[in-house]
């Protein structure tokens, strides 16, 4: 896919637009002639919002002038350079069918075209194309933020070729870094099915159970396993309007014979009302909930006006979500309040429907609980979490209360759910394949050569059959923090496995032999860790009681020690390559930026935030800021390190995390030579063959060699900067102490402007920095602080 068109700079398709430019696709956004001014003004105008939308759409806001604006009135022959047009007007079948017929002429004859809609019939869609683009024409459904949502669904019609889809799923998977679900041509496809019949259900059972929106969310956030922002704030960042059309789409068309649970689709009476209003939610700044100065509110039906939210659920309901599942679906079941029978009634109702439906609208379970994953933010599928606590039982407590009534509609349970293979396996996933009722048996995952790129697929509950890297390959060495391994005896990788990969004495140590290891066995290293994040950094918890027991100087010995890890990774004998997904924070950005190449998933985190537990970066960081700057000068014509190092030192200061991996990238922690990888699970395989193919070339590890700072003359100059920030009231007494330290160290300290320094010279000026800081009590404040909250304290 060279270039892409996007029809449509709405919301979806700008957003879509601004993450094809993200992963360096070129892509034309097109729109109506305006009525005034220029005939792209619609367009353009559209790509100049983005820029100020957060979250940001777009990897750094000036990415956002690549998209080449267009309208059909002009423009329309553009589309003959496209391989992919992504129509992505408003969910209007008749504004739909009418753009189709203006834009058949022009596309290109190996293009392909898909419509991005969230419910509309995609065959009826198809008819309005010429025969010779309908064999290449499909649904593919984006999520909203098109960036941020992992889920893609792509929906055929009974014309579109099979190697349409199979090219659109490598293109989607690889290229943009989703994971794709191929549903059905039913109404709202999989997901939204799914999860808008989930909502309107929550909202049923709120009526019933006479909750209140703050209640729920508490309850049906993280708690349950799903999104942090529950079912009432989703629906506010949805847009109740969007959220009110996905409704219409099912009571258009559905009915009583083709979904038992029709009765529950009635718009409710809240929603109804705040869409009246023009209560939009997020859009609009007031939905469900409205922020008013640091207040959050709710809305109140009875009086149409906002109240006070904040409230939670009793804490004995928090406890019982942490049971093992199994329990926790019987202390909800026969809970005496309200808040618990609730939980159990959503959970049941949910577990109901996805049976019910799962035949008609997926190929097999698997694309159920895959697209809830991704396009709803849960932790577990329904049927995963079904599975999980006893596949017969919970289907025995589901089909009581159908029988009972308390269910939302009175269809039993499939027969498939009791009788036969299911029962046998004691659920729908299994490492054979996940339950597919159309064609009654497990169906396996699809084989396709992207997926070969996924060395470690995130994996459904009961998919025994894949790989776990935690186990897989070859073991080296492994401890309590570190594993050492290897997939081809030719790279090996370290994988940190403290809670969030943070770096204990442990970890050094296991680093340092790895490094050893490869250098003697290996051609090259890859630190990678699995899960997200890649590292948090130091373990603040270690280190704590190594100042309370050896003061200043037992600190300085374990930094001493961090210092030479650093050096050690940077001068080995092989190319070491850190392969990020996630956050790479403090210490975990100083083993990236070491490291002699990085791979980073798109949206990984990277940044020096050492400022916000009262520190400096201590393991060099800051000199790793003051090497790069006098790199940046000598390949420009400049004679002054300074302008070189503000942005580094302003990043350290200010503890900047880069928001992607392309911010990251202008921060200076990855550098052009560094690679980009859209999807997640495909980190590692790059890693590998980045460190394979440095090895091949014959890589060597650079030269030790002094370099310029900016010295005294630089250092007066950034603390005079410093000085109008603290007296603007801009940063606190502390900050200014703590950045005019960073600015000692990534200047050189009292040497001339113009000094050669080396590594450990600076890494010195790091330590002695890092030791003083580490005694302060208004550190002590910051690190207690985050410990306790996982919040930075500015004090």
């Amino acid at each position: 896919m060279k270039k892409v068109a996007v029809l449509g700079a709405g919301v979806m398709g700008a957003q879509i637009a601004a993450h094809l430019v993200n992963v360096k696709v070129p892509v034309i956004l097109f729109d109506l002639p305006a009525k005034e001014g220029p005939k792209s003004g619609i367009a353009e105008r559209a790509i100049a919002n983005l820029k100020k939308l957060k979250p940001s759409p777009i990897g750094v806001a000036e990415d956002a002038d690549l998209i080449q604006a267009a309208n059909y009135e002009e423009h329309l022959k553009l589309l003959k350079q496209c391989d992919l047009v992504i129509e992505a007007i408003a969910e209007r079948m008749d504004w739909k069918l009418d753009l189709y017929t203006k834009i058949a002429p022009f596309v290109a004859k190996h293009a392909l075209v898909a419509s991005n809609t969230s419910g509309l019939s995609i065959t009826k869609l198809s008819e309005a194309l010429p025969e010779a683009i309908q064999p290449r024409f499909c649904g593919i459904h984006f999520f909203n933020p098109p960036r941020y949502m992992p889920l893609v669904e792509l929906i055929a019609t009974p014309t579109t070729e099979p190697q349409v889809l199979d090219q659109l799923e490598a293109f989607v998977t690889s290229g943009l870094g989703k994971g794709v679900v191929r549903a059905k041509d039913t109404p709202n496809f999989i997901a939204n099915r799914i999860g808008i019949a989930g909502m309107l259900s929550t909202m049923k059972e709120v009526e019933n159970f006479g909750l209140t929106y703050d209640v729920v969310d508490d309850l049906t956030g993280k708690k349950l396993g799903r999104a942090s922002s529950g079912t009432f704030r989703t629906a506010d960042v949805v847009g109740l309007d969007t959220m009110a059309h996905v409704i219409k789409t099912l009571q258009d068309n559905l009915s009583l014979e083709t979904d038992p649970f029709y009765g529950s689709f009635g718009t409710p009476p809240v929603l109804a009302k705040l869409i009246e209003l023009g209560r939009l939610g997020q859009k609009t700044k007031a939905g469900f909930f409205k922020k008013v100065g640091r207040d959050i509110l709710q809305f109140e039906l009875d009086s149409e006006d906002y109240v006070p939210a904040g409230g939670k659920a009793d804490e004995v309901y928090a406890r019982m979500l942490k049971k093992p599942v199994a329990e926790r679906l019987r202390l909800l079941r026969n809970a005496e309040g309200a808040p618990g029978q609730f939980l159990w009634a959503i959970l049941r109702n949910s577990f109901h429907y996805a049976a019910l439906h799962l035949a008609t609208i997926a190929e097999s379970a698997r694309d159920v609980d895959q697209a809830m994953r991704w396009g709803f933010g849960m932790k577990q599928g329904p049927f995963e979490l079904w599975q999980e606590a006893g596949w017969l039982e919970v289907a025995q407590m589901i089909q009581e209360d159908i029988d009972a009534g308390k269910a939302l509609c009175k269809a039993p349970l499939p027969k498939w759910v009791f009788e036969g293979p299911v029962a046998e396996a004691g659920g729908v996933h299994t490492a054979q394949g996940s339950w597919s009722p159309a064609l009654q048996k497990f169906v396996a995952r699809r084989v396709l050569p992207v997926y070969e790129r996924q060395l470690f697929p995130e994996k459904l509950l009961g998919e025994d059959n894949l790989p776990d890297w935690k186990t897989a390959g070859t073991t080296v060495f492994e401890s309590k923090a570190l594993r050492t391994w290897t997939l081809d005896g030719e790279i090996l990788i370290a994988s940190i496995k403290n809670k969030m990969h943070a770096i204990s004495p442990e970890v050094m140590e296991g680093l340092m032999e790895a490094v050893d290891t490869a250098e003697s066995d290996f051609q090259g290293m890859v630190i990678w860790s699995g899960d997200a994040p890649f590292s948090v950094g130091a373990d603040l918890e270690a280190t704590m009681p190594a100042f309370v027991v050896g003061g200043a100087d037992a600190i300085d010995s374990i930094e001493s020690e961090l210092q030479n890890l650093m050096l050690r990774i940077r001068y080995a004998q092989v190319p070491v390559v850190a392969a990020i997904h996630g956050m790479a924070l403090g210490g975990g950005c100083e083993l990236a930026v070491y490291s002699a190449r990085r791979v980073a998933h798109m949206e990984s985190y990277i940044g020096l935030v050492e400022v916000g537990v009262g520190l400096v970066p201590g393991a060099g960081g800051l000199t790793y800021i003051a090497r790069r700057a006098a790199e940046n000068m000598a390949s420009s014509t400049g004679k002054d390190v300074l302008p070189f190092l503000t942005e580094g030192f302003t990043a350290a200061a200010m503890a900047k995390v880069g928001t992607s991996a392309i911010e990251s990238r202008k921060l200076g922690y990855l550098l052009d030579s560094d690679l980009i990888v859209p999807h997640k699970d495909e980190v590692l395989f790059t890693a590998i063959n980045e460190a394979r193919s440095m090895a091949a070339g014959g890589w060597r590890p650079p030269l030790q060699r002094p370099f310029p700072v900016a010295g005294r003359s630089g250092l007066a100059t950034i603390k005079a900067q410093l000085v109008n920030m603290r007296d603007g009231g801009f940063i606190s007494a502390y900050d200014f102490k703590i950045a005019a330290m960073i600015a000692e160290v990534v200047c050189g300290g009292e040497v001339d402007a113009g000094s050669l320094v080396n590594e450990e010279y600076l890494l010195k000026l790091e330590r002695k920095v890092f030791c003083h800081l580490i005694g302060q009590p208004k550190t002590h404040e910051r690190i207690l602080g985050m410990l306790n909250t996982g919040k930075p304290v500015r004090n």
